[in-house]
């Protein structure tokens, strides 16, 4: 909980354009379709995305193919997906490649989506211009970062010959790379108290002070659990990530406002990330979820999701960046 000092709490070339379009379009109606699931499930009671860590269960979220594991913002899309379907499986993969193996989604099934990104390049201009009169050198270019919804399937909508071997194999590498609760805490100690921003300890209630850049926590007593506690203070340090001299985000909103409640959601998501990087999971000791506010805001403005999973993935980048965070853990897989 961030506490402000406002308030507590054309024909070729018009046919190369059409599939960009239908593309898009796709992708505005597959996110569309995600977000009408998520208020579904915040509408019976449900922060679907918070969960003990289960490394017994597979705990990343990878490719049942090739056992990548999904980075960004997927692990939260991916949870959200194992909701939706009910399934215990963080295993995943595509159409295409699940066909070439003779496996295919049973009749009926959905997809689950993640993001894909894609480096784009474009050379400027006017600067090319001027450099090639002046010496023939090459302009500078300017490049950015998209991202591309793509659906993957979840193994256990999957049928096939084979099937069974693929997710055992996973399940046995994922159990070959657990480490013990007791390793994985220490690990997520480390890297949260190399956070600059001071913690004190007492009191009730967990939150960040921006005026003083400063995370209050009740005693590590007061917590049901270690992971409880760890996974607190994860969303509390993503909060003070958006402290004017780090990611400028706006923390002045008042209690039920809507800006209030985007940046709690922004705090809650980055704790998921956060969360899955240092296998610690995301048990929040109180549930102030505020899931009211947030289907409201998502009724409103469906896009804040997607606004909010870039901000929460930029927010856990700079406490413990993907590199950072498995080397402590251990190892990359």
């Amino acid at each position: 909980m961030a506490v402000s000092q406002f308030a507590q709490k054309s024909s070729a070339k018009s046919k190369s354009k059409a599939p960009a379009a239908a593309s898009r379009r796709s992708g505005s109606s597959a996110q569309e379709r995600l977000v009408l699931s998520l208020i579904e499930l915040m509408q019976q009671g449900v922060a679907p995305w918070r969960k003990p860590w289960d490394g017994s269960g597979g705990g990343h979220h990878c490719n049942l193919i090739s056992g990548h594991r999904y980075r960004g913002s997927n692990p939260i899309l991916l949870t959200l997906g194992m909701h939706i379907r009910g399934s215990a499986l963080p295993c995943w993969c595509g159409y295409a490649e699940a066909r070439q193996l003779g496996i295919s989604p049973r009749k009926g099934s959905k997809a689950a989506m993640i993001l894909r990104p894609q480096l784009h390049q474009q050379a400027d201009q006017r600067e090319l211009g001027q450099r090639e009169q002046a010496d023939g050198v090459e302009g500078a270019a300017r490049s950015w970062v998209s991202y591309r919804p793509v659906p993957v399937f979840n193994a256990g909508d999957l049928e096939g010959p084979g099937l069974a071997e693929l997710i055992a194999a996973r399940q046995e590498a994922a159990g070959q790379q657990a480490r013990p609760e007791l390793e994985r805490l220490a690990a997520a100690e480390a890297v949260l108290s190399a956070w600059p921003v001071p913690v004190s300890f007492g009191g009730d209630r967990a939150f960040y002070l921006p005026q003083l850049d400063r995370i209050q926590l009740p005693e590590r007593s007061s917590f049901q659990s270690p992971a409880a506690f760890y996974a607190t203070w994860a969303h509390e340090q993503v909060h003070s990530t958006g402290h004017a001299s780090r990611l400028k985000r706006d923390l002045g909103g008042a209690f039920g406002k809507p800006r209030y409640a985007r940046e709690e959601l922004v705090a809650e998501l980055g704790a998921v990330l956060l969360g899955d990087r240092l296998e610690i999971g995301s048990e929040l000791q109180s549930h102030a979820a505020y899931l009211e506010h947030w289907i409201a805001l998502l009724q409103a403005e469906p896009q804040v999701l997607f606004q909010v999973l870039g901000e929460a993935r930029r927010a856990v980048e700079l406490i413990a960046a993907e590199g950072v965070a498995e080397s402590t853990a251990g190892g990359a897989n």
